[in-house]
């Protein structure tokens, strides 16, 4: 007769040997929706994270203009009132020709540098404007005047000036160069609506004398002189036109 604990171990051994063996489902036969479901349950900033990298994503595509959204501030157009880089105190600097460098210290005017070696002291000095002597050429965008005639004609034209006061390029208005191509157009106006639309078709030369004249009185205090004003085209409304080629 078996004892107690010998039928103990017969029924354990035969129990263990009667159990199936449990086995493990891999992770690659689950389901990638119930996955993806279960990860984002466990980790809700996944699925904003993914919502953001695809609006990036779309945002930098190309749009209808064909150009990046990064490079869109490229094709802005640059106002009148933006100033180029200015020269950096080095202690040493050599001045370009035909060039004039204002220099303030301490905030408040001190000198012009003259072309070649310049010294400047550190931190008091600084570059404030940088204006150039050359001729330059400005071109007067197309507008509308009124002739005495009461014509309405479509002109545009170039005007060439230069700066020969470089201390009142820059302090005696803020902008010289939108300043005079606003004056050149508002001159324009006031001698065109003068004549008759024969006088201007024949006069032209004259008028450009009398522009370049009524400029130079008003830019004198900018420190820049008008030498000589073109008008380059001429634009007539067509009844006109056809009437003129009839005559």
């Amino acid at each position: 007769m078996a004892t107690p604990v010998v039928a103990t171990a017969r029924a354990t051994r035969l129990a263990i040997s009667q159990t199936q063996p449990i086995r493990l489902r891999p992770l690659s036969n689950l389901p990638i929706a119930s996955t993806c479901t279960s990860s984002q349950h466990l980790n809700p900033s996944i699925n904003q994270r993914n919502l953001t990298t695809s609006s990036r994503h779309n945002a930098s595509g190309p749009s209808l203009l064909g150009s990046s959204g990064g490079s869109g501030s490229s094709s802005t157009p640059s106002t009148y009132f933006q100033r180029p880089a200015l020269p950096a105190n080095t202690i040493i600097r050599f001045v370009p020709q035909q060039t004039a460098w204002v220099v303030e210290r301490m905030g408040k005017y001190d000198r012009i540098l003259q072309p070649g070696l310049a010294i400047l002291f550190p931190i008091i000095d600084r570059i404030a404007y940088v204006k150039s002597l050359k001729e330059a050429a400005m071109e007067i965008p197309s507008q509308s005047a009124i002739t005495a005639d009461n014509v309405t004609l479509e002109l545009d034209g170039v005007l060439y000036t230069r700066v020969f006061d470089a201390y009142k390029a820059s302090y005696g208005v803020e902008d010289a160069e939108y300043a005079i191509s606003q004056l050149a157009q508002t001159t324009m106006r006031s001698e065109i609506g003068r004549l008759t639309l024969d006088h201007v078709l024949r006069e032209r030369a004259a008028l450009n004398t009398n522009i370049t004249e009524a400029i130079n009185e008003a830019a004198r205090d900018w420190g820049v002189v008008c030498l000589r004003y073109e008008i380059r085209d001429i634009h007539a409304p067509d009844g006109v036109v056809a009437a003129m080629h009839r005559q």
